[in-house]
Parts: C-alpha cells; sequence; structure tokens
C-alpha cells in the first residue's frame, strides 16, 4: 500500500509540473503577443490588437508616468507616447509565472524600451502584470511598471 501512495504522490507531482510548464509556455506566448503589437502599434490594426489583451476596467501603475485608470486612457497615452518610438524588449532570463488559483495568473520580469530612432536601449524597469482567464480568454487586469533605471 506504501508504494502504492508514492506512485500517486509522483503522478500528481508530474502532473503539477506539467500544468505549471503548460502555463509559463501559455504566459510567455502571450507577452510576446502583447508587446509584438505594442512593437508596431503605430499600424491602427496592431494598436487595437494591443488593446485587446487589456480589461476595459485595467489599472496601469507606472512609478514615472502615473496611474491610468482605464483600457481607454491608457491606449491613448499608448498612441500618444510610445507608438513608433519605442519597442519593448524582455530581459532574458526574467519572465517569471504564478497561477492564481480560480483567476489566472501574475508574470512579472525586466524588461527594456528601446528608441527606436537610435536603436539605443538606455533604460529597464520591472513589471509586474495580472492576467485573468474567463472563457479561455485571458486579459490584462493590471499591470505594475517600477523601478525604471538605466540599463547598464
Amino acid at each position: 500500500m506504501r508504494n502504492f501512495y508514492l506512485v500517486l504522490l509522483a503522478l500528481v507531482s508530474m502532473s503539477s509540473l506539467a500544468d505549471g510548464k503548460v502555463l509559463t509556455d501559455t504566459m510567455k506566448a502571450l507577452d510576446t503577443a502583447v508587446f509584438d503589437s505594442f512593437n508596431h502599434c503605430q499600424k491602427t490594426e496592431e494598436l487595437d490588437k494591443h488593446a485587446s489583451f487589456f480589461a476595459t476596467d485595467v489599472e496601469f501603475y507606472h512609478d514615472n508616468g502615473g496611474v491610468t485608470w482605464d483600457r481607454d486612457s491608457m491606449i491613448a497615452n499608448t498612441k500618444n507616447n510610445a507608438c513608433g518610438q519605442y519597442t519593448r524588449k524582455l530581459v532574458e532570463g526574467s519572465f517569471n509565472v504564478h497561477s492564481i488559483k480560480d483567476f489566472g495568473a501574475i508574470t512579472e520580469g525586466i524588461h527594456m524600451f528601446c528608441q527606436n530612432k537610435t536603436n539605443q536601449c538606455e533604460g529597464k524597469a520591472d513589471f509586474v502584470m495580472v492576467w485573468r482567464k474567463v472563457d479561455d480568454k485571458w486579459q490584462i487586469t493590471r499591470v505594475l511598471s517600477y523601478g525604471h533605471r538605466e540599463n547598464k
């Protein structure tokens, strides 16, 4: 009987690891898609695609830029201050995913924003995104972008 419980425990552990990998792969793909659309948001269809990743009541906290309380304001800020000017790059090895039971996931990492005119990536910042999953659709409900610093 003891061997049965050990095998059962091993299977549950393997299942949890597999679920964690699937979630990590899913969230990494979503992060890539969000910022691919951001990186091309000077095109209207890409800005619309970028907007679709965010809940209408998204809260965006930026240590230098302040807070926006909804998607329309956040996208207007993106359009006016970032589109065509900056490209986002994820710092390799910094991306982490944490499951939120019965809700979704948290992603976190470090990213850089590079000036398109000069290709200079002079600064980097930490980020946290809270993702909600409803009916197989993932949307960002909260964003924190903080700790902006020089890229050394």
